[in-house]
């Protein structure tokens, strides 16, 4: 069994920076996969981006692709999302999920993800 704890969410303005952290605990963490999604209230959960076990692969939605950066730390069991130019329609709850699989590619897929953390809130004011 693996936990998944989000951090990192807040209320920021337009045009800022927060990082989320996801940190795993239970397993041995590093290997992995990693996705990080979003849900804003009506919508349908959105993929944001992931991470393969290795750190070696990253994807991203289109809604992430330019602006944001993923990465992991696994001497510290953290996988990071980093988002730069926060927009208001990017507020929402953001979620990580993780899948143990060693395969190369990014998962991007919700369904394909085995552990999912409750979530941080993200609020992008204009």
């Amino acid at each position: 069994q693996v936990h998944l704890t989000e951090s990192g969410g807040g209320s920021v303005q337009a045009g800022e920076s927060l990082r989320l952290s996801c940190t795993t605990s239970g397993q041995r963490s590093s290997y992995y996969a990693v996705g990080w999604f979003r849900q804003a209230p009506g919508k349908d959960r959105e993929f944001v981006g992931g991470i393969n076990w290795a750190g070696s692969n990253t994807y991203y939605g289109d809604s992430a692709r330019g602006r944001w950066t993923i990465s992991r730390e696994d001497t510290k069991n953290t996988v990071y999302l980093q988002m730069n130019s926060l927009k208001p329609q990017d507020t929402a709850t953001y979620y990580c999920a993780a899948k143990n699989t060693r395969g190369s590619s990014v998962l991007t897929i919700g369904g394909a993800y085995d552990f999912w953390g409750q979530g941080t809130q993200v609020t992008v004011s204009s």
